[in-house]
């Protein structure tokens, strides 16, 4: 496989990842989903279109969620539960307006819990956002090509990220 695995370092470490189709996020969901453990927190954001609910199944594999339980947008219904190796909170803010919604819809308490939230348009968090957290941004860069950013927070997603790039996807 030819991944493009490009890491920068600044004030904290981003991993940039260049894919060239579904079938490659598949891959890169299911990693992810594999490293994650009790009360983790990945924050998704991108263009409408950009695969956020893509990559929301390919971690639910990768967290042993039976196919029999279809992982779809929650975006009307705000959150979807899934029983895999671990409960999977899947969340859609998209049609929150911002902290006071989130509060309210009481999504909260699904967070840094016993299981694994995975929230789309993560940005309607404000302030809320856990300290330790995933946040992934993809970015469209061709009809399947997609740029996907890694900003992890806090020592065990730095430590699992760098794993997942030093023995997932280097060349």
């Amino acid at each position: 496989m030819t991944d493009k695995c490009i890491i920068t370092q600044d004030d904290r470490n981003t991993f940039l990842l260049q894919v060239r189709d579904v079938a490659h996020t598949a891959r890169i969901g299911q990693a992810l989903g594999k490293q994650c453990c009790p009360g983790d927190v990945l924050l998704l954001s991108g263009d409408l279109g950009a695969g956020k609910t893509t990559v929301t199944q390919s971690i639910a594999v990768g967290m042993e969620v039976s196919p029999d339980q279809y992982v779809t947008s929650p975006s009307f219904a705000l959150m979807h539960e899934y029983r895999g190796r671990l409960p999977l909170y899947h969340m859609d803010f998209y049609r929150l307006a911002g902290e006071d919604d989130v509060e309210g819809a009481g999504l909260l308490e699904y967070i840094g819990g016993s299981g694994v939230a995975v929230i789309e348009w993560a940005d309607r968090m404000g302030s809320l956002c856990p300290q330790n957290r995933l946040e992934i941004k993809i970015t469209c860069t061709g009809e399947t090509e997609r740029l996907y950013t890694f900003i992890p927070y806090g020592a065990s997603w730095l430590k699992r990220i760098s794993c997942l790039f030093t023995e997932e996807f280097s060349d």
